[in-house]
C-alpha cells in the first residue's frame, strides 16, 4: 500500500519534469506555475523512498552475506550494517508515512491573528498587547512581514483587541497552533499588595482568503463610515475615514480605522471579513467531520485554556501536549519554535494513530 502510493508520486513527478522539459510550456505560463508548485510539493517524498528504496538495497546485500557465512570479520562488519539500515529502514518509513498525509491547503497561506482581551480587566489589555508583540517578534525571526489591521486600544498601554496581518510563505503552518485562550498568571503593574493575578487573553488564527476560496456578494454587505475614535496623527478624527462592514446574512462585522484612507480602510476590513467567513465555512466543516472524537487533540474544537504563561516562575506550558518551557522571557520575545515544532509533531503522530486505526 505505502510503495503503492510512493511509486505513483515518483510516476507523476517523472511526468511533471518531462512536461516542464518541453519548450511550449513556457507559453502557458499560469500551467507553468501550476507544475511547478506541485513538482516541489512532492520533491522531498521522491527522495525519501529513492533513499528507502537504496537502503532496501543494501540491507538485502548485507543480509545475503550474512547467510552465506564466511571470515569472522566480515560476518561482524555485515551484522553491524544490517543494524545500522535496520535503522534507517525505520526511520524513513516513519518520515514517508509523515510525506503521505494530506497537506492543509492553508498551510502556506498568509494569516491574520486576532488577539482580543478576555477575563481579567487591565491586566489582559496589557497581555493581549504582550502576545501582539511576541507574534511580531517571532514574524521577524522568521522574515516576516507584520502589518497591524485595526487596534482598540485601552488608556493603560493594552488592548482590547489587535488584529496583526502576518505575510510569509508558511505563516499558518506555524502560527494555526496559537488558536485558541492563553492565560497570564503575573502580578500586575497596578498591583501595589504584590498579588499574583489570573488574565485570559483569546487569539484566532485565520488564513488569508482568496477570490477562489470566498465569494461576498456586495448585496449581502452594509458599509457604514464614521469619524475615527483612535490616535493616528493629524487629520485622522475630522473625516469619516473608519469603516464597519456588516455581512448582513451571517451577521460578522468588521471595523477598521487604522488609515486615513476611507478606500484604505475599506479594503483592509474585507479582507478580514473574507478570511472570517472562510473560517466559519471551515469550522462548519470540520465540526461534522470531528463530531465522533470531539474529546481527541486536532478535532478542530477551540480549547478553554491552550497555554498558560506564569511569570512568578518563569514558565509557559503548554497544556495539549502537557510541554513546559522554563524560559519564559525567551518565548515572549518570539522564541516559539519548540513549542510550535512540538505542536506539529503531536498533530501529525495523531493524524498517523488515526489513520493506522
Amino acid at each position: 500500500m505505502l510503495f503503492d502510493r510512493l511509486r505513483q508520486i515518483e510516476e507523476r513527478s517523472q511526468e511533471i519534469e518531462r512536461r516542464l522539459a518541453d519548450p511550449a510550456i513556457f507559453s502557458q505560463p499560469a500551467e507553468y506555475a501550476r507544475l511547478r508548485k506541485e513538482h516541489a510539493d512532492t520533491e522531498e517524498t521522491v527522495a525519501r523512498f529513492t533513499e528507502y528504496r537504496d537502503v532496501l538495497r543494501r540491507l538485502g546485500e548485507a543480509r545475503h552475506l550474512l547467510g552465506e557465512g564466511g571470515d569472522r570479520e566480515l560476518m561482524e562488519l555485515a551484522q553491524a550494517e544490517v543494524v545500522e539500515l535496520s535503522g534507517r529502514q525505520a526511520a524513513l518509513e516513519e518520515e514517508l508515512k509523515r510525506l503521505l498525509l494530506p497537506r492543509d491547503p492553508n498551510d502556506e497561506k498568509n494569516v491574520f491573528v486576532e488577539i482580543r482581551a478576555g477575563a481579567g480587566g487591565d491586566e489582559a489589555g496589557l497581555f493581549a498587547g504582550d502576545l501582539a508583540r511576541m507574534y511580531s517578534k517571532y514574524a521577524e525571526r522568521e522574515r516576516w512581514k507584520v502589518e497591524v489591521m485595526d487596534a482598540s486600544p485601552t488608556g493603560v498601554g493594552g488592548f482590547r483587541e489587535i488584529i496583526l496581518f502576518i505575510q510569509g510563505r508558511g505563516a499558518y503552518s506555524r502560527l494555526k497552533f496559537e488558536r485558541g485562550v492563553h492565560r497570564v498568571q503575573r502580578v500586575p503593574v497596578t498591583e501595589s499588595a504584590g498579588r499574583i493575578h489570573t488574565s485570559t487573553v483569546t487569539v484566532a488564527v485565520l488564513p488569508e482568503a482568496e477570490d477562489v476560496d470566498v465569494k461576498v456578494d456586495e448585496r449581502d454587505l452594509r458599509v457604514d463610515v464614521y469619524r475615527s475614535s483612535g490616535p493616528g496623527g493629524q487629520g485622522v478624527n475630522t473625516t469619516d475615514s473608519a469603516v464597519r462592514i456588516t455581512h448582513v446574512p451571517t451577521g460578522l462585522v468588521v471595523t477598521c480605522q487604522d488609515e486615513r484612507s476611507q478606500i484604505k480602510n475599506r479594503a483592509k476590513a474585507m479582507r478580514v471579513l473574507k478570511a472570517r467567513l472562510l473560517e466559519r465555512a471551515q469550522d462548519e466543516q470540520q465540526a461534522a467531520i470531528a463530531a465522533d472524537r470531539r474529546s481527541q487533540v486536532g478535532t478542530g474544537e477551540r480549547s478553554e485554556r491552550i497555554r498558560t504563561y506564569n511569570f512568578p516562575q518563569a514558565r509557559v506550558t503548554d497544556h495539549r501536549i502537557g510541554l513546559t518551557l522554563h524560559r519564559l522571557a525567551a518565548v515572549m520575545e518570539g522564541d516559539l519554535d519548540e513549542l510550535v515544532e512540538a505542536l506539529t509533531a503531536a498533530e501529525q503522530a495523531e493524524r498517523l494513530q488515526r489513520i493506522a486505526s
